[in-house]
């Protein structure tokens, strides 16, 4: 029995991992030689290749060791397989995905790649799976080989990336499945939870103390989401910043030359079609132009999982020209008309991380295949920039094209793409900064910005948010900034909503609620709180708490507002109407149910924000626990939502009295261009997705306190802060 144990200690490992030839396994360990990975002391990841290839290699090789589960989930996502993992409430998400994004159209744009990207595909999918191979104690929940067309499925770095036209989830399953609709919000959507999205600033050399250019890079995303890497090659390669599990490509970040934060953009990329359609003899027909046409039909086969057992369910998916048939409302049936993956797109994102100039950048904007950002820009040349959206369809201005338009008529058609000059953009404003807090590109420089009137609506929507009128109000101080008051204007902890919403419930109580009322008494001190506070979220503020958790209260009600003659009306428009028209009933009553929440929970009102607020990790799952009798931090941030220029959106969970953060702030970095980058970041939590590692969460109290760390940027710099060095493989 002893003899038979060490037999099977000494079989190669690759009898016990996946199907991999040998001829695969000699192949990877050859490149993973010529790959060097250095870890930092905070466990960043500085990965050196001689070629592109390589370098992508060791950085799959890399985010795998920290978390390959994020790294498989992403892509069991884009193919449309969630439901095999985590069962048939996943089901419509899968038809979905299956729906916009297709694998056919991404292997074939695989097989037609020029030589550099297939080279840098290949790498990617035989970084992962050379993990896999040295780690057969990983067990995949789906992938257990990656296939090299896997990126060509999901192009940018974006966690909204797929673009539906305002068609939701539960529209499509009541379309294809026969069931009522349930309403038109997304399934995992709650009225307490709407995308705070990120910031981005960029800082011109004439409001510098050194005279270079200065970007500060702030996306608000789901914890975990984007670790932090550094990639070079010896091809021209050396990019830092924030990589979407499972991506080649740094997503937002900075190399020697120039920086790109990403923000989400509400530009007009996608378009619901109200088409002519009716069946006869069984088959489907649309009408176009005055004809008749055949709808496509497609089987789409779904698998999902039910307990031990994967079933299949197949839908009959119909297509016309604009695209697929996705919901029926109000007794027309709706297409989609989107680009929610494109060859360009993946070409742009790898392209922009190896540019040397503004003029280089600017080629790469010329590719038009950014469907989901805005970009702002800062670099050695000292050049700031900003674009809002890439991919804009050109289309005729007479029709409103935030509601379905006719699909019968040529009329509305797609007609190109807008060039990179009639999009609006900033280039090096005269004020010498640029902000953009997902809100409106016309107060984006101030004064200087772009004017509303000189571009079709459907270019930008966005309206204005309590973000971007905080981040105008900061930037427009008269400073010369450095890194650090850079960090600190980007820290700024100001609600300005509550400068419209508190005064409102303080006239409204003092007008309508008599002293000798009971209600008096219970509310008076709260408001007197209120009443005191200057609108600024602090760890040890009563107010921030009192604030918060009646603004949660008020904000489905505030959301459902429709103003007469503002269709277009904004979270801003819609607060102060709501400050201006509410009921002392609908001011005060949401702040009695609060005073009664907190009483039951803590034992009284009176709880600072920090102690109700707070960041903890205590498991690996994507879907996190939290657990009030485990260690937590408290953190003295709220939610975007209110105007705060730093997020941290946190919620209660079953079983919790405090509230955890789920979202916002993750990776944040302010990088200063010049003879030599100097940087400054800090990623939420740690490095690592496992529990067992010193990274897990060693930058948990940095973040909760927004201390920053050095970034080690040049290779004698991270030599000195070196914890290990090793190829993909030892």
């Amino acid at each position: 029995m002893k003899s038979l144990l060490l037999i099977f200690l000494f079989l190669p490992i690759a009898l016990f991992s996946q199907n991999f030839t040998q001829e695969e396994i000699s192949r990877w360990e050859k490149q993973a030689q010529q790959v060097t990975i250095i870890r930092d002391t905070w466990g960043i990841p500085h990965i050196y290749g001689k070629t592109d290839a390589d370098a992508v290699f060791g950085l799959l090789y890399a985010q795998c060791e920290d978390d390959f589960p994020r790294v498989e989930m992403n892509y069991i996502e884009k193919l449309g397989r969630t439901a095999e993992v985590k069962g048939e409430a996943e089901l419509y998400n899968d038809l979905l995905i299956r729906l916009v994004i297709d694998s056919t159209e991404a292997i074939a744009d695989y097989k037609k790649s020029p030589k550099w990207l297939k080279s840098l595909l290949n790498a990617y999918a035989d970084g992962i799976n050379f993990f896999l191979y040295k780690n057969p104690q990983i067990k995949p929940a789906l992938l257990k080989r990656f296939q090299p067309w896997y990126p060509l499925l999901w192009t940018d770095g974006s966690i909204g990336a797929i673009s539906t036209a305002g068609i939701t989830v539960n529209e499509l399953k009541s379309f294809y499945s026969g069931e009522p609709a349930t309403g038109f919000l997304l399934p995992k959507e709650k009225d307490e939870e709407i995308l705070t999205g990120s910031n981005g600033f960029a800082f011109a050399p004439s409001v510098t103390e050194s005279g270079k250019a200065i970007l500060y890079i702030n996306p608000h995303v789901t914890f975990y989401f984007r670790p932090e890497v550094h990639v070079v090659s010896e091809e021209g390669l050396n990019a830092y910043g924030a990589v979407t599990w499972g991506q080649f490509f740094v997503y937002q970040g900075f190399n020697e030359k120039c920086g790109w934060m990403h923000t989400s953009s509400s530009a007009d990329v996608s378009d619901a079609y109200i088409e002519k359609m009716y069946q006869q003899e069984n088959k489907w027909f649309y009408e176009y132009n005055g004809a008749k046409k055949p709808v496509k039909e497609k089987k789409i086969t779904l698998r999902y999982r039910q307990g031990d057992k994967i079933l299949t369910k197949t839908i009959n998916a119909l297509f016309t020209h604009h695209g697929a048939v996705m919901a029926k409302r109000e007794g027309q049936y709706l297409s989609l008309k989107a680009n929610n993956r494109s060859f360009n797109g993946l070409v742009q994102s790898w392209q922009r991380t190896k540019a040397k100039s503004f003029a280089e950048f600017k080629k790469t904007m010329a590719l038009l295949a950014n469907t989901s950002n805005n970009t702002v820009y800062a670099d050695a040349e000292g050049n700031i920039a900003y674009w809002h959206g890439n991919f804009l369809p050109v289309r005729d201005a007479k029709y409103d094209w935030s509601k379905p338009v006719d699909g019968s008529t040529s009329a509305t058609e797609w007609k190109g793409l807008h060039k990179v000059e009639e999009s609006v953009h900033i280039y090096n404003p005269t004020n010498g900064w640029i902000q953009n807090c997902n809100s409106t590109p016309f107060t984006a420089s101030g004064a200087y910005s772009p004017k509303r009137e000189n571009y079709p609506k459907y270019m930008a929507p966005d309206g204005e948010n309590f973000r971007g009128i905080n981040a105008v109000k900061v930037l427009s101080k008269p400073t010369k900034y450095n890194i650090d008051k850079v960090i600190a204007a980007g820290y700024d902890t100001y609600l300005a909503a509550f400068e419209v919403l508190v005064p409102a419930l303080v006239e409204s109580f003092e007008k309508n609620i008599n002293p000798n009322d009971s209600l008096y008494a219970y509310l008076v001190g709260a408001v007197m709180v209120l009443k005191n506070w200057d609108f600024h979220s602090k760890e040890k503020s009563i107010a921030t708490t009192l604030a918060i958790e009646w603004g949660q209260k008020l904000l489905p009600a505030i959301l459902r507002i429709k103003i007469e003659g503002n269709e277009d009306a904004d979270q801003v428009a819609k607060t102060q109407y709501f400050a201006k028209n509410a009921s002392p009933k609908e001011m005060l009553l949401p702040l009695l149910e609060v005073l009664k929440d907190l009483e039951k929970k803590f034992g009284r009102w009176q709880v600072a924000w920090g102690e109700v607020n707070r960041f903890q990790r205590v498991s690996a799952d994507i879907e996190q626990k939290y657990d009030d009798n485990k260690p937590s931090l408290p953190v003295p941030f709220a939610s975007s939502v209110w105007g705060m220029l730093p997020s941290y959106t946190s919620r209660y969970f079953s079983g919790t009295n405090k509230r955890y953060g789920v979202n916002g702030n993750s990776f944040v970095c302010a990088v200063e261009f010049g003879e030599k980058i100097k940087a400054k970041s800090l990623l939420a939590g740690g490095q690592s997705g496992n529990p067992q590692s010193k990274h897990f969460f060693d930058q948990a109290q940095m973040y909760a306190q927004g201390k920053f760390k050095e970034v080690w940027f040049y290779k004698e710099d991270i030599l000195k802060n070196a914890e290990r060095t090793y190829h993909p493989g030892e």
